[in-house]
């Protein structure tokens, strides 16, 4: 099954490569996803679901358009908490219930930038053959949240395991937020995840109960994946 295209982003503002990244996504009820998101957006759902998850990576070439990547702010870890849904228009995107990543420059930017709910966090990525480590201590603001995976990396999917669910959970081309009060989007361009089968090893977290949602019941679903360049267009209504 073929992944929906990437839209093209002509005039992009920013450049990032998103790499050791692992998808661990649950299914929640989506009348509690609902009541986590803003006026404008409805709760996209596959197989009757809404489907939360967190996704750590390491975040690397992070740099604006005619600026050179600075290798002390290029490079971090960061971990979202995502969900999905649909805005009045029919369009599908991300919701981001909290980022958390470990450049102070990143919060900032991504706070006042585009309306997303940052948080300043000591995090880690390690990466080892078959196996990566990602560790997260927030820090600011509000209270502490932590999500601390160990995950085990296996060979790529197969064309005929790349199915529905997977291009639900991972081939997202577009984020919803909130500026100067209003609904926005943002369109994001890269080439299809090179997808691996992953394993959850151990897990950690209290990111999704800090966000508002009891802790994920059932078996989380997984990919993981080397990683994609990025660009990332402006944010519009």
């Amino acid at each position: 099954m073929e992944a929906p295209p990437s839209p093209r982003v002509s005039r992009p503002v920013m450049y990032h490569q998103w790499t050791r990244i692992t998808f661990i996504h649950w299914r929640y009820p989506p009348e509690r996803v609902q009541a986590l998101l803003p006026d404008g957006l409805t709760a996209e759902t596959f197989d009757g679901a809404a489907w939360v998850g967190i996704t750590p990576f390491l975040m690397r070439g992070v740099r604006v358009p005619g600026v050179p990547a600075l290798p002390v702010l290029s490079r971090f870890p960061e971990t979202n908490l995502r969900t999905y849904a649909r805005d009045a228009r029919g369009r599908t995107g991300i919701w981001f219930l909290s980022l958390d990543a470990a450049r102070s420059p990143a919060v900032l930017g991504g706070r006042a930038g585009f309306g997303l709910p940052y948080f300043w966090s000591a995090m880690a990525v390690e990466a080892g053959k078959g196996r990566i480590r990602y560790r997260c201590r927030r820090r600011l603001p509000g209270p502490g949240a932590r999500c601390d995976a160990d995950v085990e990396t296996g060979p790529p999917l197969a064309e005929d395991e790349r199915d529905g669910l997977a291009h639900f959970l991972t081939a997202r081309f577009r984020l919803f937020t909130r500026v100067a009060g209003r609904l926005a989007a943002a369109e994001v361009e890269h080439p299809p995840w090179p997808l691996h089968h992953a394993r959850l090893a151990r897990l950690d977290q209290d990111l999704i109960q800090a966000a508002g949602l009891p802790a994920p019941a059932g078996p989380a679903v997984l990919h993981a994946s080397p990683g994609v360049p990025v660009r990332v267009g402006m944010w519009s209504w």
